[in-house]
């Protein structure tokens, strides 16, 4: 458990400045402090919290801005990352799970901090342990909306009141959470996915006792089923408006929604990508967020004036953003070739944590390639100054509904240390290039990001960037499930594959993971195991592991709910079977670690392996 007299981070001394000194760049961009976008209090803007990696591990640390202290907040060895502050300011909710199984119960401290040596309280007494599917602090800081998502239950929400018992205010088998509570805590917005599909949420709004308010459905009556998120209520007293994300134009944008009168107010927002947005303190405009084509940037929307206007940052990501009380706007930012840095319209750095600076990398490039379901976007990044064809690793992103930007990624600026281009593909079910892009996976689900993959792969050795006979195919999570998938449906294209957390029997995985994910792979797939054998079957890599003819490197949690151990192991011992060649590392976390010196080491790991393996 944590203390709750946490200290400010640590500042380098002499001898670590020497160790430093003497580090390859590649694990300096890893041990360098990071910090995340400071969350701040409603009701008390001057306090705040943030996650950064300043003692090792990822940790919560509150900021008082008005004195300037900093103090972490949380101490555990496997990390802490999702954490909540009260809109009064006076307390930090964090979430208590074991070893990064995601399965755990909500604890609090003061804001200031605890009595020392104490154990941080449970914060909702009643509520045993679960995943997590959302939580909403009341102003009042004695009211919590918390979302529960169990294998027995599928989702619960409660009103937790200090004082007395959590009340159920919604539950349904298939997955749902809470979005948001209103500023005078009479409405309580939720999405959920009772009609079957989790991939696009219907909304609905709740009064406290549970009583529905009102209704947003876009999943009915359309050619199409389509998306609905709640992006939050304005912080103004018995102002109803809920800000919602809609697809109803093939991509993300925003519209408000007076939930008691049922007016919709569509901005029409003349922007070519994804937009999101969040209220601007008063409530008077909206802080927009777009992205197109791995890029980012940011604009305000007046309401009055139906006008937008753009809010100035650099090219690149811009990975959150937030609008202050004093009208400026703070945002985290980075670049393929900057770290990231957490700045303000002001022109100041917001943080700025002692202690070692990262590197920089190399630009990225933009490739455009024909494939067979559209234009497929890659980003390449090479080292300077070598001419191909090089080896080449093919780093695929996660999700899958994600998407690799111009942002700054210690991974692929380490390949790139160690003479290797890089090249990430945003293929199909990839966010950011609109609904049909994102939504085209289904069914065939795997074998279609391949087919984008593969088209990518010719593009980079017709072009003569890659070296055909030094391919790697490389990624984490879902992209550690392409990569075992690619290795034994396309066995001839790749000469290594180093999978992370990655599914590698499907049918297992269904069965042992997380009840959110089995709502997923549902609505991916179309039906369970049972429903649609010949689906998972086609797109589990354990179903063409036998044809795998490369050196595989498989890293896995041994306590991860997303992809979980044993369907692993299944394909390990497969591999074994036939005697391929193979390595694996287990390692005591969940989806991936918190702790640096784990990251650098399953980089080191990955790095031996090719270098034992491919001799690059």
């Amino acid at each position: 458990m944590t203390e709750s007299n946490g200290s400010t981070p640590k500042t380098s001394t002499p001898d670590t400045a020497t160790r430093a000194a003497a580090m390859p760049d590649w694990e300096k961009r890893f041990r360098a402090p990071r910090v995340s976008l400071p969350d701040w209090a409603e009701d008390a803007p001057d306090r705040s919290l943030f996650v950064s990696n300043a003692t090792g591990t990822y940790e919560l640390y509150a900021w008082d801005r008005a004195t300037g202290e900093q103090r972490q907040v949380t101490n555990r060895p496997n990390g802490t990352t999702d954490g909540v502050l009260s809109p009064d300011g006076e307390w930090i909710w964090w979430f208590d799970d074991k070893d990064g199984d995601e399965y755990g119960v909500w604890r609090r401290q003061p804001f200031a901090g605890g009595a020392e040596g104490s154990e941080d309280e449970f914060a909702t007494p009643g509520l045993e342990a679960s995943y997590p599917a959302g939580l909403a602090l009341g102003r009042d800081g004695r009211t919590a909306v918390v979302g529960r998502s169990t294998d027995e239950d599928g989702t619960t929400i409660h009103l937790a009141v200090a004082g007395t018992s959590p009340v159920v205010i919604y539950r349904h088998r298939e997955s749902a959470g809470v979005g948001d509570l209103s500023h005078d805590g009479s409405l309580i917005a939720i999405e959920h996915t009772e009609h079957g599909d989790a991939m696009h949420s219907a909304l609905r709004v709740l009064r406290p006792d549970g009583t529905t308010v009102a209704e947003l459905d876009d999943t009915k009556g359309g050619a199409e089923e389509l998306g609905l998120e709640v992006l939050g209520f304005p912080p103004v007293e018995g102002d109803a408006r809920l800000l919602v994300g809609h697809q109803r134009r093939g991509r993300w944008e925003p519209l408000v929604w007076d939930v008691l009168s049922g007016e919709e107010t569509d901005l029409g927002l003349d922007l070519p990508g994804d937009v999101s947005a969040e209220w601007y303190p008063d409530g008077s405009g909206l802080l927009i967020a777009h992205s197109f084509e791995a890029r980012s940037e940011l604009f305000r929307y007046d309401l009055t004036a139906r006008e937008l206007v753009k809010v100035e940052t650099p090219p690149g990501t811009v990975s959150g953003a937030t609008a202050r009380p004093d009208g400026s706007v703070e945002y985290l930012w980075s670049s393929s070739e900057q770290p990231s840095s957490v700045r303000s319209t002001t022109g100041a750095v917001v943080l700025d944590p002692p202690g070692l600076k990262s590197p920089g990398s190399v630009p990225v490039e933009d490739v455009w390639v024909e494939g067979p379901g559209g234009r497929i976007h890659a980003l390449i990044q090479r080292p300077k100054g070598v001419e191909g064809p090089l080896p080449t690793v093919f780093d695929i992103h996660g999700g899958p509904t994600w998407h690799d930007s111009d942002s700054f990624a210690a991974g692929p600026a380490a390949w790139v240390d160690h003479g290797y281009a890089v090249v990430r593909v945003n293929y199909r079910g990839s966010t950011g290039y609109g609904r049909e892009w994102t939504d085209a996976l289904k069914h065939r689900v795997g074998l279609i990001e391949l087919e984008d993959i593969a088209a990518v792969r010719e593009w980079a050795v017709t072009s003569g960037l890659a070296d055909p006979d030094r391919l790697i195919l490389t990624g984490g999570s879902w992209g550690g499930y392409l990569t075992l998938l690619g290795l034994g449906v396309q066995p001839d294209a790749w000469a290594l594959g180093l999978a992370a957390v990655p599914v590698a029997d499907y049918v297992t995985a269904y069965h042992d993971e997380m009840e959110a994910l089995k709502a997923m792979d549902r609505t991916l797939l179309g039906g369970t195991p049972e429903e649609v054998p010949e689906r998972f079957e086609a797109s589990s890599p354990l179903t063409y592991v036998d044809a795998v003819k490369a050196p595989v490197y498989i890293s896995a949690g041994v306590n991860d709910p997303r992809c979980p151990i044993r369907q692993i192991d299944n394909y390990v011992k497969r591999l074994e079977a036939r005697g391929a060649v193979h390595e694996v590392y287990r390692y005591d976390a969940g989806h991936g670690s918190l702790v640096v010196d784990e990251r650098i080491k399953q980089v080191r790991l990955e790095l031996e392996f090719v270098e034992r393996h491919l001799g690059a």
